[in-house]
């Protein structure tokens, strides 16, 4: 006959810490972490019978209205600055080099069309799309493979990345701005060419050489 004692020792051995200190081993795994971290990926490493989704959830309450937020990107979760303190950040994100027009162009096309293929990428923006251009959206991590199409010749298709939301501040694909916020911030053009779904033009930067990915960004 197995002891009461040993039984209850052993059961006490797997009892989940209390929530509070189960939010602090969320908040240091967010903390450290320099990607966002799957619900997932934050049970393998708390003790068993930790509920990390639930400390996720009082954590981000918690941090509201503080400088850093604990948000959801895709299906991780990161702990971000406070949007309306971004500005602080100014010298920190600045970048001295922007993607050129056809990167922009199909990086938004890409994100409003996902699952989308190239030769639905050169349909909507009405001129070819360069290798070159592709695979710097891929080196950038801001596109990935999607499943291939059911179409005669499976083509490939395209979606966005967690890491793509990630440096937009998304929470999905869903949350992106709609095209008048893209004209104000200059991705797109005020005037709308002829036939283009979305407000592209017919100019491309695609006839440089697919080579050469520095030629994908323009100087400002």
């Amino acid at each position: 006959m197995a002891d009461p004692l040993e039984t209850e020792r052993e059961e006490s051995l797997f009892e989940a810490p209390p929530m509070g200190e189960q939010e602090r081993m969320v908040e240091a795994v967010l903390f450290a972490s320099t990607e966002p971290v799957t619900v997932t990926e934050l049970a393998g490493r708390m003790p068993h019978g930790s509920e990390p989704q639930v400390a996720l959830e009082n954590l981000a309450k918690r941090y509201e209205g503080r400088g850093v937020r604990v948000v959801r990107v895709g299906e991780a979760w990161a702990i971000r600055t406070a949007p309306d303190l971004g500005f602080l950040m100014h010298k920190e994100v600045t970048e001295t080099r922007k993607l050129s027009r056809a990167a922009i162009e199909t990086l938004a096309i890409i994100a409003y069309h996902q699952p989308v293929t190239r030769a639905e990428i050169e349909e909507i923006r009405g001129v070819s799309v360069s290798r070159g251009t592709v695979d710097l959206l891929l080196e950038l991590e801001w596109i990935r493979f999607g499943r291939r199409k059911m179409t005669p010749g499976r083509p490939v298709t395209f979606v966005v990345t967690a890491g793509f939301l990630d440096h937009f501040g998304l929470e999905s694909a869903r949350d992106l701005p709609g095209l008048k916020e893209l004209r104000a911030a200059g991705l797109l053009d005020n005037r709308p060419p002829p036939g283009a779904e979305l407000g592209f033009g017919d100019d491309d930067d695609d006839d440089l050489d697919p080579d050469d990915q520095a030629d994908m960004f323009e100087d400002e």
